[in-house]
């Protein structure tokens, strides 16, 4: 039988309540739009108890993001089984997944949101990348990596992000088909790479020995070669 009193939560069990409601809340709107007083009232608690919690908004956006942050670092972590392509489209899949359920929370994430300038929030943005670097090392079987191929993971990691971002701007390119280019521009970056460097080449030729004709590298062979005749510099087409 109830008896309609209700549990009062603990200090940081309220705290963690708070975090999870106004994550939610900035998931939807941007941080900037989102008030203190829409948080009580989200949380059932008055104005002046959420200060009992977290001494300002600030405090309490940047606690929001740390959480976000840790969830979003931890997207890129995947068994080290199969095919690194099929791998990297679990991740690109569950990125997005993220990305689509937290839109403005994101943005505000990557681009500073209401912080811009803070310490904390550029040491977690740089925190969410290193975290998403290693991983893909890691998927690579490699603890010492060569400039040019931290270079690629590097700009890799930074072109899934800004494209995400650019996808919010309005969805206008299917979801779908943005997480299978972001595997073919990994392929596509260490391509080039390869072309320059013979150490990358080798990585490169790893790589693709393991994969499947008909995996997500495999389909990117085939798109290219049903381009057909690629066109020399300096020459027209007729």
């Amino acid at each position: 039988m109830t008896t309609g009193v209700r549990r009062r939560m603990g200090v940081e069990e309220r705290r963690q309540q708070l975090i999870g409601v106004a994550l939610e809340l900035f998931s939807h709107r941007s941080p900037d739009d989102v008030s203190i007083d829409e948080i009580a009232a989200a949380a059932g608690i008055s104005r002046p108890l959420v200060y009992h919690y977290f001494p300002g908004k600030q405090s309490l956006y940047e606690a929001a993001l740390r959480r976000a942050a840790d969830e979003l670092a931890g997207l890129f972590e995947e068994p080290h089984d199969g095919p690194l392509g099929a791998r990297l489209l679990r991740v690109m899949g569950r990125f997005f997944d993220f990305v689509d359920e937290h839109g403005p929370g994101f943005s505000a994430l990557m681009r500073g949101g209401p912080a811009v300038g803070s310490s904390t929030t550029h040491a977690m943005i740089d925190g969410v990348r290193q975290a998403a670097y290693d991983q893909i090392l890691a998927h690579l079987g490699v603890a010492e990596p060569s400039p040019r191929l931290a270079l690629v993971v590097r700009s890799w990691v930074s072109l899934a992000e800004s494209t995400a971002l650019i996808w919010l701007d309005g969805r206008l390119v299917p979801r779908g088909e943005l997480e299978l280019q972001l595997v073919h521009d990994f392929a596509a970056l260490a391509a080039v790479s390869a072309a320059y460097d013979e150490e990358m080449a080798g990585v490169l030729a790893e790589i693709l020995s393991r994969e499947p004709a008909d995996g997500p590298f495999g389909d990117l062979v085939g798109r290219l070669v049903r381009l057909g005749p690629l066109v020399v510099p300096g020459q027209r087409l007729r």
